[in-house]
């Protein structure tokens, strides 16, 4: 049994049960995707693809054309949808011999080119060999990712108590809780351990898996339902949260599935809990309650389909400890991963208006970091400029839900705030956004690459000169000044010079020109 069966394995009468209803195309179970991913889902399922043909509720007028992402079979990088991104604009020879070697890097390292090298690395680490065998364990280069069948986690033996670390992995130094009824190749495991860390590889858990005959009938649990286990970073940050997401949605493209009928394991070894801020954001990927792997102890536990998914704090992975390419932006798999989200959690884009460009200003109210002469800024673009809308927001969990959030940010055309895990809706802004990180504080790439992969301008002070600090602090840590632990003030003349910039774009951007065309 694989992990989906690919639809050559479903039959004649499966397949007269597809039905189309209400724009979400179903096969056993809704996909429920956003309108202009059906095709690239349909192209790995031509099947699917005469249905649609044969119905006319079919959801995308589109969804029988032949359109691809770029790593699945018979799709390589010149037949992938958009050949526009990325976009490379200056050619650096520190890291190519050409323009068009450059670009082809950056989508290999931030774009779907990263699903295809995950896919193209996985090798089975526990094999069926005898007939009796009934598990399979197969992991990406360095245990990054794995897809496992008919599992099981022993915690018979196992108790999550404090202050066991969170991804502790002492449990794993010798076999007994990773069990599977196959034939593990020790040899090429032993090898992938380069990555070993708690946010990079599945390694530390996967090291000892073991071989044992067991049947379910030996399990206190059987799990029916694809299993995602996952490690998670901060949940009380939006930039470190995000991460866990993403990799979550790339690891359901390497698995080819985007069902919302799974399990999600948080992994703890401890018994922690998780301050979750954005857990609205888990709708997007199940319909079911989260699952914490305390809840099984003291039991067998058997998964018929596992993913150990992609982690946060990977090398060179999405997003956290990724170095980009220079001179070159928009990562289709990022605009892919907000269309999904936003999808999803049913927020829409209420379309730009013709005579208003649509601001919204990032308030922080926190100990560092804040805005001095916030409301004189304000005023001076109001007055200065006359066809737009200024909104301040506060984004605090307390008074305004994610979904609300995210709700204000797709609708924003300019997003301005200062240096913080909140800039990290530049994710969810439209194509024509602009991301204006008022002041980066010395740290130019983090929110710059935001931008840069989600495709949108990206603007941040130029001239330091023309800003001044307050309330300094010494870093915590350090006892040293820096610039993440003071509050600013801007010079208006300077401030309203980088945004005639910003408006130039929005109102100059193709898409955003576009809306307007379309009304005619």
């Amino acid at each position: 049994m694989m992990f989906y069966p690919s639809v050559q394995h479903f039959s004649a009468f499966t397949l007269s049960l597809f039905t189309f209803n209400f724009g979400l195309f179903t096969f056993g179970q809704e996909l429920f995707l956003h309108p202009s991913h059906y095709p690239f889902v349909l192209y790995s399922n031509p099947e699917f693809g005469e249905v649609c043909k044969l119905d006319s509720s079919c959801p995308s007028k589109d969804a029988v054309e032949r359109k691809c992402w770029g790593y699945e079979e018979n799709c390589q990088y010149e037949d992938r949808h958009n050949q526009e991104w990325p976009i490379c604009t200056t050619f650096d020879k520190r890291w190519a011999n050409s323009l068009e070697e450059q670009r082809r890097k950056y989508w290999n390292r931030t774009d779907f080119g990263f699903v295809r090298e995950e896919k193209n690395s996985m090798k089975e680490i526990c094999s069926q060999k005898l007939e009796q065998h009934i598990s399979k364990l197969t992991c990406s280069a360095f245990i990054r990712h794995c897809l496992a069948e008919n599992l099981m986690l022993d915690f018979t033996g196992y108790r999550f108590e404090n202050p066991v670390e969170k991804f502790s992995v002492a449990a794993f130094d010798t076999p007994g809780i990773m069990k599977g009824n196959c034939v593990v190749n020790k040899d090429y495991l032993l090898t992938q351990n380069e990555h070993f860390s708690t946010l990079q590889s599945w390694y530390g858990e996967l090291r000892e898996v073991s071989h044992e005959d067991f049947q379910f009938n030996d399990c206190d649990l059987v799990l029916e339902k694809p299993t995602y286990f996952m490690k998670l970073d901060a949940g009380i940050n939006m930039y470190h949260h995000f991460c866990d997401f993403v990799n979550l949605y790339l690891s359901q493209h390497i698995n080819g599935t985007f069902s919302r009928d799974i399990n999600i394991v948080w992994w703890d070894m401890g018994n922690h809990g998780y301050g979750d801020l954005f857990e609205q954001t888990w709708e997007a990927f199940t319909q079911n309650p989260i699952i914490k792997l305390n809840s099984w102890e003291g039991k067998k536990v058997c998964v018929k389909s596992a993913v150990f998914s992609l982690l946060p704090r990977m090398r060179f992975g999405f997003f956290y400890n990724m170095p980009l390419v220079p001179h070159c932006s928009g990562s289709e798999v990022i605009r892919a991963f907000s269309q999904h989200v936003l999808h999803r959690l049913g927020v829409k884009q209420n379309k730009p208006q013709r005579r208003k460009v649509r601001i919204t200003f990032l308030e922080r109210q926190s100990k560092h970091r804040n805005i001095v002469n916030q409301d004189e800024l304000i005023r001076a673009l109001e007055d200065a400029y006359k066809n737009i809308e200024v909104k301040k927001v506060v984004y605090n969990w307390r008074t305004i839900s994610f979904k609300e959030q995210l709700e204000i940010t797709h609708n924003t055309d300019i997003f301005i705030g200062m240096h913080g895990a909140g800039l990290t809706h530049g994710f969810f802004l439209p194509d024509w956004g602009v991301l204006f990180e008022l002041y980066n504080c010395g740290d130019v790439h983090c929110y710059h690459d935001i931008a840069r992969l989600r495709g949108v301008k990206y603007i941040t002070w130029e001239k330091t000169e023309l800003l001044a600090s307050h309330n300094e602090t010494l870093h915590p840590t350090l006892k040293t000044p820096h610039g993440k632990f003071n509050d600013y003030s801007f010079n208006v003349e300077e401030f309203l010079r980088l945004m005639k910039n910003a408006l130039y774009h929005v109102r100059n951007h193709q898409s955003y020109r576009r809306h307007f065309r379309d009304e005619l």
